[in-house]
């Protein structure tokens, strides 16, 4: 019976985190806000540490409550929204941007890290703490700058070639430093016996695990994952879904981040002759897994722990959020496309911090490793970044289109 009652408990929770995500990315679509970030604050109103503490089931114990289950579903959202990522970036693209990227995104994530890793053990946090908020820093949410470059029509322009292809490495960047923080977290050591060849292996595993998911898939991939052999209505959806969560667990079980594998055959998959079909598929199951992620990371969040002193830490880390994007991805954007209000643009395109932010919130209140009140803020600084960037970047372009309408006028 208990199982039983454990299995409805996990449904239950399922369909209100979905419906209540779903109702708030309604209103924030109305509002020309971001999807998800309506999605994380609708997790966060109905949670257990909010509005879902007072609705009683008939148990007498509160109807909404995030056991086990319904982690485990997040966490396999976790994996889908990587994979989802990695189908956006072919290996060209990976490749293509050259020194320009490489130099934008190993900034973009050395600058946030090793600035948030400072600043937090000045303000008394154990060096563990201070590189989980720091490793939360270093990646970029790149949907949110696309979606508002495409909307101004500016994709194909320079600075926004670049904040594409910063991104993409930046990302991979933040994936190895992410595993390697987290298996510090997992282990027995911990920051003290920190072993710099150790580290140095992770970061290795996790570029060598990208190469050899990515030649493989070239060569193997194309010849598996295709109509010609898989006929049966589903099944080239059914073979690309095994491959992705094969390669997660394959990355979990050497030590990596599951996400890890995800995102590398979500690359590798990007390139092959059945990338519509899978992308088409994938973003279906993307409805169900991605608002149920970020509702479930909402819903962690406890709102009776905000008070002045998580205030004060969170505006410490936006501040922080902000500033090193726009220092480490900025000035040598400007340097590289010869233009400052370009550079500009790509360092506001890089401030916003998306699902690899708040997969490292997960992992360190999963590991016991963050304070509820480290990670209420780690969520704060990932909401508001989510927000500012999206206003920021159309300003900036609307200032140019105002710019541009002025010196026509004048001709």
């Amino acid at each position: 019976m208990a199982a039983e009652a454990e299995f409805i408990q996990t449904i239950i929770g399922v369909g209100i985190l979905l419906f209540a995500a779903k109702l708030m990315a309604e209103l924030f679509l109305r509002l020309k806000l971001p999807i998800v970030l309506g999605e994380l604050i609708a997790g966060i109103v109905i949670g257990p540490f909010a509005l879902g503490a007072y609705i009683i089931g008939t148990d007498g114990l509160p109807l909404l409550h995030i056991n086990n289950e319904i982690r485990v579903l997040g966490e396999m959202g976790a994996i889908v929204i990587l994979f989802m990522a990695g189908l956006e970036m072919t290996p060209k693209e990976f490749l293509k941007g050259g020194k320009a990227s490489f130099t934008v995104a190993i900034l973009g994530v050395v600058i946030p890290f090793f600035a948030g890793l400072v600043a937090f053990q000045m303000f008394g946090f154990d060096a563990l703490q201070s590189m989980l908020i720091a490793t939360a820093l270093t990646a970029t949410s790149i949907a949110i700058s696309i979606q508002v470059l495409s909307e101004f029509g500016k994709l194909k322009t320079p600075e926004a070639r670049l904040i594409i292809g910063a991104a993409v490495v930046d990302d991979i960047l933040a994936i190895a430093v992410l595993s390697v923080v987290t298996s510090i977290a997992g282990g027995d050591g911990g920051v003290a016996n920190i072993d710099i060849m150790d580290v140095t292996i992770t970061i290795l595993q996790v570029l060598g695990f990208f190469a050899i998911m990515l030649l493989a898939a070239v060569v193997v991939m194309p010849r598996i994952i295709t109509p010609r052999l898989w006929k049966a209505k589903g099944s080239v959806e059914g073979i690309a879904t095994a491959s992705f969560f094969g390669a997660a667990a394959l990355a979990g079980s050497i030590g990596l981040s599951p996400i890890v594998g995800a995102f590398a055959v979500g690359m590798a998959l990007s390139t092959t002759k059945v990338f519509e079909k899978v992308e088409g598929y994938v973003r279906q199951i993307g409805l169900i897994f991605a608002p149920l992620f970020f509702a479930i990371i909402g819903a962690q969040v406890d709102l009776r722990a905000v008070n002045l002193e998580i205030l004060a830490l969170s505006g410490v880390v936006i501040i922080i959020a902000i500033v090193t994007k726009l220092g480490g991805c900025g000035l040598p954007a400007m340097y590289f496309l010869k233009s400052k209000a370009q550079g500009m643009r790509v360092g506001i395109g890089m401030i916003s911090r998306g699902e690899v932010g708040l997969i490292v919130a997960g992992v360190g209140i999963s590991t016991g490793v963050l304070t509820s009140n480290v990670y209420s803020t780690i969520v704060i600084m990932v909401a508001a970044t989510t927000i500012i960037t999206p206003i920021w970047l159309k300003m900036e372009y609307k200032k140019e289109l105002k710019k541009s309408t002025e010196s026509s006028e004048e001709k």
